[in-house]
């Protein structure tokens, strides 16, 4: 990893340069809550000023771009008596993504292990992943973010430039070749002594900024002994089984796969659609049997996924403390206060 400096004015040249030739997705302002508050989502960006660098957090994560809700996987039709299948990885051309904050890079790390790295590894979304310009820019963290808590607060891989705003200049690690090569056109310098004291101190004032915390000591060993507890009936009866917290959670990957016939049977296709494993028929199958027909059970196991079985097999929480599902919760359900009540037994 190399360490450069660049003046303020310069990130704008970066911009041009990689807009140039290049497909840019970039935090803007969507709207306005009722607080008067701007919500922010990624969208396509063609002009320097649409980016919001001082971004809080977007509604939705940036796996919407890699892991699309709705995609198809195949397509088949007749003609002349004849069979044919077309298979599109729905990705044309490479995309720059622009400010991505240290959570959503690592959401993506811990995805790769399963959809990129494992022994069946999934082709539409390695071609996105494979795909990606990724430019990281440090965050302000907010009241529901307890990322710090989950080791995801700084990213150490999973992207190609990360910018740290040190007051009057960028402080910026290079991690690929590619990024090295676009930042030649910019003037630059060498990241000194006293560079990197401002970055440590910058790194410093953020860590105590978190009020949000978990406390993740032994919890893969609390959650098999706590794994008949009434909380998470309690839990259970809070529950909405609406499946908002996989909606914008941004490592849930569980989908359905969906297979249409066109009318004239000369065509059909194959959608695959992310699903909720909170949702009443998630756990059907063939016959009609519902392994999980409980709203607690199927709660239980969403936590139990993030914080239990993906240890198991990562040695990492699938979780990464973004804190969007908690944000999002119709019922005010948190991470925070599941995991508490686990522990101490009581929901109150």
């Amino acid at each position: 990893m190399l360490f450069k400096t660049f003046a303020k004015e310069e990130l704008k040249i970066l911009f041009e340069i990689i807009a140039a030739h290049n497909r840019v997705v970039g935090p803007v302002e969507k709207a306005r809550d009722r607080n008067n508050k701007p919500i922010y989502a990624f969208e396509d960006v063609h002009e320097f000023h649409d980016i919001q660098l001082n971004y809080t957090t977007t509604k939705l994560p940036a796996k919407r771009f890699f892991l699309p809700f709705k995609e198809d996987l195949s397509t088949f039709k007749i003609e002349d008596d004849k069979w044919q299948k077309s298979i599109d990885y729905n990705i044309d051309r490479p995309v720059v993504f622009w400010g991505l904050h240290a959570c959503d890079i690592n959401a993506l790390n811990k995805l790769d292990k399963v959809l990129l790295h494992s022994v069946y590894p999934m082709p539409y979304y390695a071609a996105k992943r494979k795909n990606m310009f990724i430019i990281g820019i440090d965050c302000e963290p907010q009241p529901f973010c307890f990322c710090r808590s989950m080791g995801a607060d700084t990213a150490l891989h999973g992207f190609d430039l990360f910018i740290t705003d040190l007051g009057e200049k960028y402080f910026v690690e290079i991690l690929t070749d590619t990024a090295f090569n676009f930042l030649r056109e910019l003037k630059t310098a060498d990241a000194l002594e006293e560079d990197h004291i401002l970055y440590m101190k910058k790194v410093d004032e953020k860590k105590k900024q978190f009020t949000a915390r978990i406390d993740t000591t032994d919890l893969t060993k609390i959650l098999d002994m706590e794994f008949q507890s009434e909380v998470w009936h309690q839990w259970g009866d809070k529950c909405l089984s609406c499946g908002s917290c996989s909606n914008v959670c941004p490592t849930c990957y569980c989908y359905g796969v969906e297979e249409t016939v066109n009318i004239d049977l000369k065509g059909a296709r194959k959608t695959k659609m992310l699903y909720s494993c909170n949702v009443i028929d998630f756990a059907e199958v063939a016959g009609g049997h519902n392994f999980r027909p409980l709203r607690h059970n199927r709660l239980k196991y969403r936590y139990y996924h993030k914080h239990r079985g993906f240890v198991e097999a990562f040695e990492e929480s699938l979780c990464v403390g973004c804190g969007r599902c908690g944000e999002t919760c119709l019922a005010g359900i948190t991470v925070s206060e599941v995991i508490a009540s686990v522990k101490t037994g009581s929901k109150e």
